[in-house]
């Protein structure tokens, strides 16, 4: 973008005005992220991530070795924005009605009444979600989809907001498998949790040996967070923007039409029109959290490996050549000209 003028800054004369609004909306999320750091240690990528996620109405699968404080994470943001919160954890036993709730017989009325499970609250900890079988994926799959639970003949609505938090283990890891093409897609986000830095480990450290559990200010309520939501629709996204989106999505499907025949070999499919929809609202959350009310190349850039990754499938020839998702989308994101 060096040596040119922001698109979006050119074409809307209430810009000015919606980022003052904008500053002033998000100074709630600053108090939420500072309440986090009371808790967390570092990872503060990780941290907007799952609040874009709560912006959007985005579920959020997290990847990570066990011991990186992705659940302490989700049940920590859970307390600070008084949202109902339920853990479940995954295994291999697991059935749907432990997720999705029974029916059950009263022998006193001769009747069937349905028991809801776990999965009717606002924030869902769905822990080691690849350690579960094909089921219960399916199960999860249309809560997350279509927002509701069918328990026998009845169909019921989930809370809102209702937000999945998934946290997966490595595959390579034992006891682990590969989660359904339709369910990852479900996911908005697909976060990478990296080990700490060695001064945030010794941080750690010292936090650990005090011992303790850290109060918890209440932030955010629900409805402040709707509103929330309302005010990042707000967030103007230039034509020039959603052009570079659109070429970014499209690349990963047909990288020779974009100019980038060396990829074609290497993606067995790219990413759904679903993620065009995602990296536009992604990248308008990222914004705001940014406290502008424009979105610009550089929030594209900075949440499309998490929109992206989980999207691009790669062949077998990459596979040969160790070559992941990962390096293929940095490779489309330096290729594809920025507005």
């Amino acid at each position: 973008m060096s040596g040119k003028s922001d698109p979006a800054v050119q074409a809307s004369p209430d810009i000015s005005a919606l980022t003052e609004q904008i500053q002033q909306e998000s100074l709630k999320l600053d108090r939420v992220l500072n309440e986090m750091d009371r808790v967390i240690v570092g990872q503060r990528p990780m941290l907007e991530r799952i609040l874009i996620g709560f912006l959007c109405g985005g579920h959020v699968l997290l990847e990570g070795v066990p011991g990186l404080a992705k659940t302490l994470t989700v049940s920590s943001l859970a307390r600070i924005i008084q949202a109902s919160f339920k853990r479940i954890q995954f295994t291999p036993d697991l059935l749907p009605a432990d997720l999705m709730g029974t029916l059950i017989y009263q022998q006193h009325s001769g009747e069937f009444v349905a028991r809801k499970g776990p999965i009717f609250a606002n924030l869902i900890l769905a822990d080691e979600i690849n350690r579960a079988p094909a089921k219960v994926q399916s199960a999860l799959l249309e809560a997350m989809q279509e927002r509701q639970v069918t328990i026998g003949d009845t169909s019921y609505a989930l809370d809102d907001p209702f937000l999945v938090m998934a946290t997966q283990n490595p595959i390579e890891q034992e006891g682990t498998y590969p989660l359904p093409e339709a369910q990852i897609d479900r996911f908005m986000l697909k976060v990478k949790v990296d080990y700490p830095s060695r001064d945030e480990e010794r941080l750690i450290l010292e936090r650990m040996v005090e011992g303790g559990e850290v109060p918890l200010e209440l932030v955010l309520g629900l409805d402040d967070l709707r509103r929330l939501r309302e005010s990042v629709r707000l967030v103007y996204t230039d034509d020039k923007i959603k052009e570079y989106i659109v070429d970014l999505v499209r690349t990963t499907r047909a990288p020779a039409e974009a100019g980038k025949p060396d990829l074609e070999p290497l993606i067995d499919y790219g990413a759904s029109p679903r993620a065009t929809i995602f990296l536009a609202r992604a990248a308008r959350a990222h914004a705001f959290l940014r406290r502008r009310g424009y979105v610009t190349p550089e929030d594209v850039k900075a949440v499309g490996p998490d929109v992206l990754r989980h999207r691009v499938a790669t062949s077998y020839e990459a596979e040969a050549e160790e070559i992941d998702s990962e390096s293929i989308v940095a490779q489309i994101f330096d290729h594809v000209e920025v507005p």
